[in-house]
């Protein structure tokens, strides 16, 4: 069969993801919270027999990545075709902030216009686009296999609107979670969903989860 399955996560929480600011192509790493996710993600999907991690360059895919990878046996793969949309002047801001301070981006930010772009930053549509190439170069080197790839809600938002027809100035109706498990499969032809937003395996209280996993690594 002709057909490539993808495990499409997105990387575990960050510090900027707890104040909501806008991370895009700032390098921010994990948080606390967001190692204990990429864990509980990487024993989840143990059983499951992926040929191939790819993962955003920026440290907080890549470090959830790394964490699948390492139960697989496997070494993740960075690719900066999986990077979230460069949000320019933007990054390092609130949501709060950019609506105080930045009225008009905001606007057309929550418009979803396809063609705009935030200063300096990048459009829905060259989002789009690098994404859907980005995809289709990783999925047709595996036909026949499973890969993971572990990138960001942006890029996972791509994803979700590609395999369900739905185009980019729709409203989003669907979960982009941390360390979530969503489920494609890629052909040549089409993309389609299988599953999307498992969030599982992050169901266990925080403490007693990192307490049992404490005890399996001592």
């Amino acid at each position: 069969m002709h057909v490539t399955r993808i495990l499409a996560v997105r990387h575990g929480e960050t510090a900027w993801n707890h104040d909501t600011r806008i991370q895009g192509h700032t390098d921010i790493d994990l948080n606390d919270t967001g190692r204990w996710q990429a864990a509980r993600l990487a024993t989840a999907l143990a059983d499951e027999r992926l040929t191939a991690v790819y993962a955003s360059d920026l440290q907080r895919a890549f470090n959830t990545g790394a964490a699948i990878a390492r139960v697989q046996g496997l070494s993740v793969q960075a690719h900066s075709g999986l990077r979230e949309r460069h949000f320019g002047a933007l990054e390092g801001k609130t949501w709060a902030e950019i609506e105080t301070q930045h009225p008009e981006e905001a606007k057309l930010w929550r418009s979803r216009v396809p063609e705009w772009s935030p200063p300096e930053g990048e459009s829905l549509q060259v989002l789009q686009q690098r994404i859907l190439h980005t995809l289709q170069a990783l999925a047709s080197r595996h036909i026949g296999e499973q890969i993971a790839l572990v990138a960001h809600g942006g890029v996972l938002d791509i994803l979700y609107r590609a395999a369900t027809g739905l185009e980019l100035q729709a409203p989003r109706s669907w979960l982009l979670k941390n360390a979530a498990i969503n489920r494609l499969l890629w052909t040549p032809e089409s993309l389609t969903l299988v599953g999307w937003g498992d969030v599982a395996h992050l169901e266990a209280p925080h403490d007693h989860a990192r307490a049992l996993l404490d005890e399996k690594t001592t």
